[in-house]
């Protein structure tokens, strides 16, 4: 016969429920050590401890979800006083300004640039239609959603006005539709830090992303027909 091993023991105790109920005494007697030291407990100390430790556990993950919940409320509202921003804005030609200004208020970025293409002859002049080459307007139709990460020299970091500061980057295109399609963009706003940790890459992306829907639907007033 095939000698019994620890695995036969733990199988036989997994399905035998009952065995400690004829075997009570065991669970006095039987010696273990403790993780938080070389003592020795009893069978029913060290299941304790396991149960303190899967409780404090499950303790942190709770305030983790009420954190994250908070953080998402707060920038729900921010989201929303900037939405209302927009608007309030009467003249097209400011619209541009307003996202970004109000960004830099409500979300507390830096620096924030932004450029807008194809847009009625009357804004051509205008400077946030102004100073975006062909690459990076196939550069910004290429994103199906905003890029997060560090500046490695793309051309819309041009935009902003302190370029040595900008150490993390969002770049956010702007198109028709929803924000992960893939039509061509029209425009790209920028968003940059001096904290290289701000904008990182595999952050989640979805109020940038409500974000850029937004200023898209209130930038259509500048489109060309």
């Amino acid at each position: 016969m095939n000698p019994i091993t620890e695995d036969d023991i733990a199988n036989y105790l997994a399905n035998s429920p009952d065995f400690f109920a004829r075997h009570a005494q065991l669970l006095a007697s039987v010696q273990l050590t403790s993780p938080h030291g070389n003592r020795a407990v009893s069978l029913q100390e060290r299941q304790a401890e396991m149960l303190r430790e899967k409780i404090k556990a499950l303790e942190h993950r709770v305030m983790d979800m009420v954190r994250h919940g908070n953080e998402n409320m707060i920038i729900a509202d921010r989201l929303h006083r900037w939405a209302r921003a927009l608007f309030q804005v009467q003249s097209a030609r400011a619209l541009p300004a307003t996202i970004a200004t109000e960004i830099r208020s409500q979300f507390m970025v830096p620096q924030v640039a932004i450029k807008v293409w194809d847009v009625a002859s009357r804004y051509a002049e205008e400077a946030f239609a102004q100073g975006v080459s062909e690459d990076a307007k196939s550069f910004a139709s290429s994103l199906t959603q905003p890029y997060c990460g560090v500046n490695s020299g793309f051309e819309a970091v041009n935009w902003v006005d302190d370029t040595a500061m900008a150490m993390s980057l969002a770049l956010i295109p702007l198109r028709d539709g929803a924000a992960n399609s893939t039509g061509p963009a029209f425009g790209m706003l920028v968003l940059a830090s001096p904290d290289h940790q701000r904008f990182q890459s595999g952050m989640g992306t979805d109020f940038l992303e409500r974000i850029a829907e937004l200023a898209s639907a209130a930038l259509s007033r500048l489109r060309a027909a």
